[in-house]
């Protein structure tokens, strides 16, 4: 018997990161599904445009993800003017592109404290909220380097290899809670996260619609994996069947290993300075230490 897809009609949506890219694409695919968003993001001022843009009584909070108290405030300032928690998206993220070697001690704590230790945080939360109600989904943005390695992003690939782990563990211990787990694994999608990369051999460029629309059908029709594309997931386990010398040549003639390893620096400046300043409580907490 096929199960019925689920609604989304009047479901309440917390979307961390959610002022640009992939973030504000899926605000505005699960608005038009009909469900209450609200978008967080370090930039009050993005998360405000992307919220008049959703319309139909949408909200846009500052948030920093690495601020846990904030991040705990701005989930029960939700739940207080939308009602309870159905979905968090946990999709705040930032990806420096540098030699492992070079990367500043800064670099990698701030990657830990957005991509990773944020999350787990996001996750407790919703968790402690959609439990006793024995219903909701928690959404994980994770990347391709989540099952793999990329060169210049060593940092990054850890981070997202933890979130994934992080939500298989979570997953298991959620299981006959009514409370799903679902985890994006997107290639290069086109956002400022990824200017100035190459592009790998016969793999598309997604636009952040495309994640956005895979994440609707996976709250549609809850599932564990979420590949973007779909068939990265098959190049992903047919990966995983191949002894290592394989499937590292296979990645070398696809010109995947060259995708970050030739990443042009003044075209992705901008970014990287935003990137640097995107965790402020973070950064009061190691300054703090020192």
């Amino acid at each position: 018997m096929v199960k019925e897809p689920s609604s989304l009609i009047d479901k309440v949506v917390a979307i961390t990161g959610g002022g640009r890219g992939i973030g504000r694409a899926t605000a505005l695919a699960l608005a038009r599904e009909g469900a209450r968003v609200a978008v967080g993001d370090l930039d009050r001022d993005a998360a405000e445009q992307v919220a008049a843009e959703v319309g139909q009584g949408a909200l846009g909070l500052p948030l920093d993800v690495t601020d846990h108290a904030g991040f705990t405030a701005f989930l029960d300032e939700i739940e207080e003017r939308l009602g309870p928690l159905d979905v968090l998206i946990n999709n705040a993220g930032i990806m420096p592109v540098t030699p492992f070697a070079e990367e500043s001690s800064e670099s990698i704590a701030r990657q830990l404290e957005i991509n990773l230790h944020a999350v787990i945080h996001g996750t407790q939360e919703a968790m402690r909220r959609m439990v006793p109600r024995r219903t909701g989904h928690i959404v994980q943005l994770a990347s391709l380097a989540g099952r793999s390695g990329f060169p210049k992003l060593a940092t990054y690939c850890a981070t997202k290899h933890g979130v994934v782990g992080l939500s298989e563990a979570v997953a298991l211990e959620l299981r006959g809670t009514g409370v799903e787990v679902s985890v994006v694994m997107p290639g290069i999608v086109r956002t400022e996260l990824t200017t100035g990369l190459s592009d790998a051999r016969g793999v598309k460029t997604l636009e952040p619609e495309d994640v956005a629309d895979e994440i609707v059908g996976a709250l549609h029709n809850p599932r564990f994996d979420v590949y973007v594309p779909r068939s990265s997931g098959l190049l992903v386990q047919l990966g995983a069947a191949l002894p290592r010398r394989v499937r590292l040549a296979v990645v070398r003639a696809l010109k995947g290993d060259q995708t970050t390893a030739h990443a042009d620096g003044p075209q992705r400046a901008a970014y990287e300075a935003r990137a640097a300043a995107s965790a402020p409580a973070a950064e009061e907490r190691l300054e703090a230490r020192t």
